[in-house]
């Protein structure tokens, strides 16, 4: 379909009379909203006598009338006892180092040191029952879940197409 000078004349005033594009676009027949809506920007067409009104007018709402609130009074806070940033160190005794060769199974079997190193070893403590670790260092190691914000959850997909865009 052509923009012919009859056409474009009859865009014109149907702009003008406040019809929306699609309406246009239905009056006219052969072209698309988005086509009405390219050729009124080609043309300049700018200002509307008025927008088209709706079919029907809503109904006034009814004033909500302010209620008083009740501010209830402050609860008395209890102190916060700040928690050490970290457990104190095990003091092991300077004897015999418990190797690969030597541990048990009650022996606690924190790793010490270097593993590529002479010197290393693990801790040799009596373990808690059922664990592999002394009291001190299951402490360390079965630390309680930190509470998550919800903006730290990741979404499968988000996972996978950040490891994308990495590798």
């Amino acid at each position: 379909m052509a923009w012919t000078d009859e056409r474009v004349e009859l865009l014109k005033t149907l702009w003008a009379e406040g019809l929306s594009a699609a309406q246009i676009a239905n009056k006219m027949g052969g072209v698309t909203r988005n086509a009405v809506i390219g050729k009124v920007h080609r043309l300049g067409l700018s200002g509307r006598a008025t927008p088209a009104k709706p079919q029907r007018g809503c109904a006034p709402t009814a004033v909500r009338k302010e209620e008083t609130v009740v501010k209830p009074e402050r609860a008395e806070l209890r102190p916060v006892i700040p928690e050490p940033d970290s457990i104190a160190p095990l003091v092991l005794d300077s004897g015999d180092k418990t190797t690969v060769n030597t541990i048990k199974n009650n022996m606690c079997k924190w790793p010490i040191g270097d593993p590529a190193k002479d010197d290393f070893h693990f801790c040799g403590q009596p373990a808690m029952v059922g664990k592999s670790y002394c009291s001190h260092h299951a402490r360390m190691a079965f630390q309680p879940p930190q509470r998550r914000d919800r903006t730290e959850v990741r979404r499968p997909a988000a996972q996978l197409e950040r490891r994308r865009a990495a590798g």
